[in-house]
C-alpha cells in the first residue's frame, strides 16, 4: 500500500473512532435535543440556527432537511438559517457590528418557545453567544453545537452538545452526524 493510500486510511479510521467516541458521551444530549425540537414544532413554534464558516453550512445543512424532508415524505418542518440572508447579515454589521448579525435576527424572528440550533467549533464565537443571550431573552430553548469543553456555550445552553478532540474538522463530522441524527428521529416522533 502507497504511504498515501496508508496515510489517507489512518484518516478516514481516526474521523470514525471520533464519531465512536462521540456516539457513547453524547447519545443523551442528543435525544434531549430530539425532544426540545420535536416539542417545539409539535406545538408550532420554529427552530433557528446559526454558525459561522463551516458551522454556518451545518446550520443551512439541517435548516434544509428539517424544511424539506430527512427521509420521510411529511409537511414541512418550520426551520429558518439565519446565515443565509446577506442583505440582513450585511446591514446588522455595517450598522450595529458582527457580533449582532445572529442576534439581531433572533429578535426580529424568535418567539417564547421556538428552538436557536447554535454552532461553534470553539463554543466561543462571540456572534453566536450573543445570539443565545438574545434567545434566552426571549425565553427561546437553546441547543449547542461545540468541540470538547463547550466552551461558553456549554454552560448558556439548555443541551450543548460537545465533540470530541480539538480538531475542527473532526467536530465539524460530528455535528453532521448529531443533525442527521436529530432529524431522523424528529421526524420519527413527529410523523410515525
Amino acid at each position: 500500500m502507497s504511504d498515501l493510500v496508508q496515510r489517507v486510511r489512518e484518516a478516514v479510521l481516526a474521523s470514525a473512532e471520533a464519531k465512536k467516541r462521540f456516539a457513547e458521551q453524547a447519545a443523551g444530549d442528543i435525544a434531549r435535543a430530539v425532544e426540545i425540537v420535536a416539542a417545539c414544532l409539535r406545538s408550532g413554534g420554529k427552530v433557528l440556527l446559526c454558525g459561522n464558516g463551516g458551522s454556518a453550512a451545518d446550520a443551512q445543512h439541517i435548516a434544509g432537511e428539517l424544511v424539506g424532508r430527512f427521509r420521510r415524505e411529511r409537511p414541512a418542518f418550520h426551520a429558518i438559517a439565519l446565515t443565509t440572508d446577506t442583505s440582513v447579515m450585511t446591514a446588522v454589521a455595517n450598522d450595529y457590528g458582527f457580533e449582532t448579525i445572529f442576534a439581531r435576527q433572533v429578535e426580529g424572528l424568535g418567539r417564547p418557545g421556538d428552538v436557536l440550533l447554535a454552532y461553534s467549533t470553539s463554543g466561543n464565537s462571540p456572534n453566536v453567544l450573543k445570539a443565545i443571550e438574545t434567545a434566552r431573552r426571549l425565553e427561546m430553548r437553546v441547543i449547542g453545537f461545540a468541540g470538547a469543553t463547550g466552551g461558553a456555550m456549554a454552560a448558556a445552553c439548555d443541551v450543548c452538545i460537545q465533540a470530541p478532540g480539538p480538531d475542527t474538522p473532526t467536530v465539524q463530522e460530528c455535528h453532521a452526524a448529531a443533525g442527521h441524527t436529530l432529524c431522523r428521529f424528529v421526524e420519527e416522533l413527529l410523523c410515525p
